[in-house]
């Protein structure tokens, strides 16, 4: 599988208050959470990106609460896959949870500009730059973490294996 679209560049650090303020907390409707999404971070984010656009962050992304709220709003919003130098555990762990696809590419992160052009094959873990040309590796989605982004998340995963009978 692969996913093409335009890269929107954010900082180290971004919490999930920055994802998904705490003040639309008060539900969590994925089409209302997205509506939101990376507000604090940038107020225009939701208004310049099209659904299939790539976040690509650096270091740390989705720190503070725990809560699934943010990769909720990612997922809802249009995103396709986002790609940090790393991840906070909890969120690394509620993206797979919600069917987020997300990478770990310090490399790319660092040659990405914003509205770069990016494809990522989901299958090779292979990340490459249309606008500049340039190819990267990060580690391929392992088969039962391509089973749960392929399901649409956790709770997708489960209820299709309780109506298989397995």
């Amino acid at each position: 599988m692969s996913i093409k679209g335009r890269a929107f560049k954010f900082g180290k650090d971004v919490d999930t208050d920055q994802i998904i303020p705490a003040r639309y907390l008060n539900t969590s409707d994925p089409a209302e959470l997205a509506k939101h999404c990376m507000e604090d971070a940038d107020p225009e984010f939701i208004r310049k990106m099209a659904p299939g656009d790539l976040i690509v962050a650096d270091k740390n992304l989705g720190c503070g609460s725990s809560r699934e709220h943010a990769p909720i709003s990612i997922k809802a919003a249009g995103v396709s896959a986002v790609i940090a130098k790393s991840f906070a555990r909890i969120f690394y762990r509620n993206a797979f949870n919600m069917g987020l696809l997300i990478f770990e590419s310090a490399e790319a992160v660092d040659d990405i500009s914003q509205g770069d052009e990016i494809e990522v094959e989901m299958e090779s873990g292979r990340i490459l730059n249309r606008t500049t040309g340039k190819a990267y590796q990060a580690a391929a989605i392992p088969p039962f973490m391509r089973e749960l982004i392929d399901a649409g998340g956790l709770m997708a995963y489960v209820k299709k294996k309780i109506h298989a009978g397995t």
